[in-house]
Parts: C-alpha cells; structure tokens; sequence
C-alpha cells in the first residue's frame, strides 16, 4: 500500500488518526516485506496481528496462507478490513482490545505475533505475551526503537532493566533493524524499528517460579542505583540473601544492572529453595 493510496483511503471514509492510539502507519513496501520475511511465515501458521490499521501489513501476511487473526480496536478501520479481505478465507477479524484478547485465550503456544503494534501499548503486550506459559513460538514486531534496545539489552548497560529480563527469560533476539521514520505516516517522533524474537526450547526456570523471579527483579531494579541485596531485604531475610548471595558469588556490593540473567534465575532458584527450608523448620 502506497501512501498516496493510505491518504486517499482515509479521506474517502473521512477518518482523522488519533495520537492516543498510536496510529502510524507503516507504507514502505520493502519494510513490510522485511518483516514478513522475519517472521519466517509458512501456511500452516497462525498469526495474532493487533492493530492492523488500513492492511498493509495484513495483506503480506495472507498472502503466505497462514491464518491470520486481526484485532483492531479502531472500529472506523473494521468496514476498510473487512472490504480489502473478508473473502479470503484464511482471514480473522475482531473489534476490540488486542492486549485483552490476549489475557482471554491462554493458550498462545502455537501461534505467531506478527504485527506493527501501537507504541503506546506496545511494552504491555510483550510483557503479558513473556509472562504467559503458552506464549508465542515467535514474535516479530514493530516498536520505538527504545524499547527494542530495553528488550535486547546485555547486562551491564543503561539499558538493561526489568522489560529485558522478563522478555529475555523466554525469548531469545534473532534480528533487529531500524526503519526510517519517513516510512510512516504520520511520521512519528521517535526512531523505529523491527524486533524478531523466538521462545526459547528449553526453559530457564519452572514456569511455577517466574512470578518469584519478575518479584525479584522488580524489586532489584526498583531503585537502580542502590544495591541490589538493601533493595531485596524489603522483602526477603537478610540471612537468606546472604547465604543466596554466597552460594551464586554474587558480591553483596553490586547493583542490579551488572547480575547477568542466570546470575537472576539461580538467585530465584535459590531463594524459593532456602525459603521452603525456612518454613520446614
């Protein structure tokens, strides 16, 4: 979809873009082309879109044969959807709120997250997308380039925070690229980018014990510039965060933007361990 054919579209059904709903729409034909080819599409996919806007990338998608989910919340979108693709039958369209969609199926193990998501929502969809036990095998996505630099940050980096380690227990980085913000209309503010991430084939913790870790690492990175074991000791016994601490050589000077992911999962192991110990006794 071309931008000449994005502006004739949206004054044809008279529709203004709303800021607070993030709505900059991708028109750049090779860009939408890179993501689809990111998100490694085949027939016997199926794919969540949320907010696809006018289609273009939606079209892309369709025409790899794999099922394809739409949920747009805009509602004055749902009649351009519906007349660019109801007679495909491999297309899906809901009205409403995609990160709600999300919290009412649960089940997400077999599906692929392929979407330029609205900036505003966007951290909240990944981070209930990571905190699901049946998340997405892939998620390929388009999102501030902040928050793509958040998500694969390496430990030791103003970066590196509490979205990095919820997104990177269960996600691992394949690829990332910026996109120009003359790609968009209306042209955000902000740099862009592509993030491509798959669930990992192997868990690092029990997926029982990733609300202990999230509770560890919200509370570690709570005040960024303290250390980290005063921070946890509003939560957790000082003799337990010692003895945790100890046994994982973690010095009990350092902050948290310099403990390493498995440096975060051992700790979690450890605390539960120690602390169901404490309750036997």
């Amino acid at each position: 979809m071309k931008f000449s054919e994005i502006k004739e579209i949206l004054n044809r059904y008279n529709i203004r873009l709303t800021r607070s709903l993030g709505q900059n729409f991708l028109h750049d034909a090779n860009q939408l082309e890179k993501i689809a080819a990111n998100a490694q599409l085949s027939p016997s996919d199926q794919i969540l879109e949320i907010g696809p806007g006018l289609g273009p990338l939606t079209e892309l998608l369709l025409h790899s044969g794999a099922h394809v989910l739409a949920v747009e919340i805009d509602t004055r979108f749902i009649p351009i959807l519906q007349d660019r693709f109801s007679e495909q039958p491999n297309f899906e369209l809901r009205g409403g709120d995609g990160l709600e969609l999300m919290k009412q199926h649960q089940d997400w193990s077999q599906w692929k997250l392929v979407a330029n998501l609205p900036y505003s929502v966007a951290s909240p969809i990944l981070v209930e997308a990571a905190l699901n036990p049946n998340c997405f095998k892939r998620m390929t996505v388009t999102l501030q380039w902040e928050v793509i630099d958040r998500i694969a940050a390496p430990v030791d980096t103003p970066e590196y925070g509490l979205l990095s380690l919820i997104l990177q227990l269960r996600y691992k980085t394949i690829n990332r690229f910026k996109i120009k913000s003359g790609a968009f209309f209306p042209a955000p503010e902000v740099d862009s980018g592509v993030i491509s991430l798959e669930r990992r084939s192997e868990e690092l913790l029990p997926t029982e014990l990733h609300p202990l870790f999230v509770k560890i690492v919200r509370q570690s990175f709570s005040q960024r510039r303290k250390m980290m074991k005063k921070l946890l000791k509003a939560q957790w016994d000082e003799y337990l965060l010692t003895e945790a601490f100890r046994k994982i050589s973690l010095p009990e000077t350092i902050r948290a933007e310099k403990v390493t992911l498995k440096q975060f999962t051992l700790l979690t192991l450890l605390l539960n361990q120690l602390t169901l110990q404490e309750i036997r006794l």
